[in-house]
């Protein structure tokens, strides 16, 4: 069995459950509990469960203290198998218990995930149904092509399925994957997402260092230990997004620190000292349109994405070689008032060296325009950006969504591009370069290097606008000479009949 049947079929469990009235956000969420579950039992981890929990000793022992050590005995004697052996009511309330116990009792990355979870699985011979499902599925074939292969199929499906909401922190594989690439992540770096939903670009960054290194093998001991541990970083607001990229890191190996907050508070002034920066900002403005906590923003807004950017050129290191990759709406490039001095802010401190254009249709609000922004921070805070590329892969573009998605080779031109060693020598018509001067000029507008839109059959063709401006004007002079003609008609004829 494929990873994709697993998925499949872990998907369908959702029907399962509608008569429960759980959402596809909420049923993730709890297939994420058992899958772990389940998934410590396929490698080996359940005696992390126990790690850190002891009984209170001694004859006198109070009643909660009683009480907590027959608690703590449920966490110790846990097993797959003990909760496959259950069923009905039993099976239910067991699950209940292990879910506040593991919440409660347990350390590390196993509490993090259990931490405030509650089942919304009030049927239990629905919880009886899926984890018989999983205990059966092919965890052979499931180990072989990855188990993290397998959850984020899962979260991927959920994320594709519109009813879900869940697009809006789910960034597509492959556009991650290609800003993975062009960023290339090192060893002994440190890599943050301050927003980093189910944890997907960390753990491509995570891969592509892997991948050059032999699975880390041509790393010291300490380097490889860092990779694990301290390397590839996050920060989540919404508590169930948090928990499924706790388990979609521990699934992946990765054990660096993800922080549960708003980046956009204090909290996130300790967020600092990065290598590389990849992240999709969640777009909008601060609910009811108040202002941003953070004390330390030299440009406070309301809107959530510019003061993402100001985090984020702020929390790479000042050596020239730190850099970023973010994910943003156009109105980041045109915004006025705070949106054009946080964007000359980040044209001094950093080199803005290129902005890709991205189509429409690849995000789950069908109409949102976004773009990626690459900028190295340097080791001065003025006149860093001498001239900023663009690529426009949105302009006569095919219309892409869950029937045609994103390609690897929708890139490829762009890529290519990007990483010329001269490139003033490309030749593609989607590929231009503007000054900073020129920028300037512009009102430090950065909505630029749109090509000609086919679709418009020819421009030429268009009238003078004029012409046509002077032409409405005479209709619309015309139009109020009729009225009036008719306002005094209608006196006329009161007055008679007076």
């Amino acid at each position: 069995m494929t990873t994709q049947e697993i998925v499949s079929k872990l998907w369908n469990l959702c029907n399962v459950l509608r008569d429960d009235g759980i959402t596809y956000h909420q049923y993730v969420t709890e297939l994420t509990y058992i899958l772990f579950l389940k998934m410590a039992n396929e490698t080996g981890a359940e005696e992390n469960f126990s790690k850190g929990v002891t009984l209170l000793e001694g004859d006198n022992l109070t009643a909660d203290q009683e009480a907590a050590n027959n608690e703590k005995k449920i966490v110790l004697d846990y097993s797959w198998e003990t909760l496959c052996g259950k069923s009905g009511i039993e099976l239910h309330k067991y699950y209940k218990d292990l879910l506040r116990l593991f919440g409660t009792y347990c350390t590390g990355r196993v509490r993090e995930i259990y931490q405030g979870s509650s089942t919304n699985i009030d049927e239990p011979k629905n919880l009886e149904k899926i984890i018989t499902t999983i205990d059966g599925l092919d965890w052979f074939s499931a180990r072989e092509e990855g188990l993290g292969n397998l959850y984020e199929g899962l979260l991927e499906k959920n994320a594709n399925e519109k009813k879900s909401g869940a697009g809006q922190y789910f960034t597509p594989r492959v556009l991650i994957d290609v800003i993975t690439r062009l960023t290339k992540p090192q060893p002994g770096e440190l890599c943050n997402d301050p927003a980093c939903g189910t944890f997907g670009f960390m753990i491509a960054a995570h891969q592509y260092v892997k991948d050059h290194t032999d699975d880390f093998f041509d790393l010291d001991a300490d380097t490889a230990e860092f990779e694990r541990t301290k390397a590839f970083t996050g920060c989540e607001l919404v508590h169930d997004t948090h928990r499924l990229a706790l388990m979609n890191a521990m699934l992946h190996d990765i054990d660096g620190k993800i922080l549960l907050g708003d980046t956009l508070s204090n909290l996130g002034k300790s967020m600092k000292g990065y290598d590389l920066v990849e992240t999709n900002p969640p777009f909008g403005t601060k609910k009811g349109g108040e202002r941003a906590t953070r004390d330390d923003f030299t440009f406070p807004t309301s809107n959530k994405q510019l003061n993402f950017l100001q985090h984020i050129y702020r929390s790479l290191k000042s050596n020239g070689k730190a850099r970023a990759a973010v994910v943003l709406p156009d109105n980041v490039l045109f915004a006025d008032g705070e949106g054009e001095r946080i964007r000359v802010d980040l044209m001094d401190k950093c080199d803005l060296h290129t902005v890709l254009r991205l189509p429409t249709g690849i995000f789950y609000a069908q109409g949102v325009k976004t773009n990626v922004l690459f900028f190295t921070r340097g080791k001065t805070d003025k006149g860093n950006t001498k001239e900023v590329w663009f690529y426009d892969l949105r302009t006569n573009m095919p219309s892409f969504g869950k029937t045609n998605p994103l390609k690897k080779s929708d890139f490829e031109s762009f890529e290519a591009a990007y990483e010329a060693e001269d490139r003033h020598a490309v030749s593609d018509e989607r590929w231009s370069v503007f000054t900073r001067e020129q920028i300037a000029e512009r009102g430090n507008s950065l909505d630029l290097g749109l090509i000609r839109d086919d679709s418009i059959v020819d421009y030429e063709d268009l009238p003078d606008p004029i012409e046509s401006g002077e032409e409405a004007i005479a209709q619309l002079e015309e139009a109020v000479d009729l009225l009036m003609s008719v306002v005094k008609e209608l006196k006329s004829l009161r007055k008679t009949e007076v």
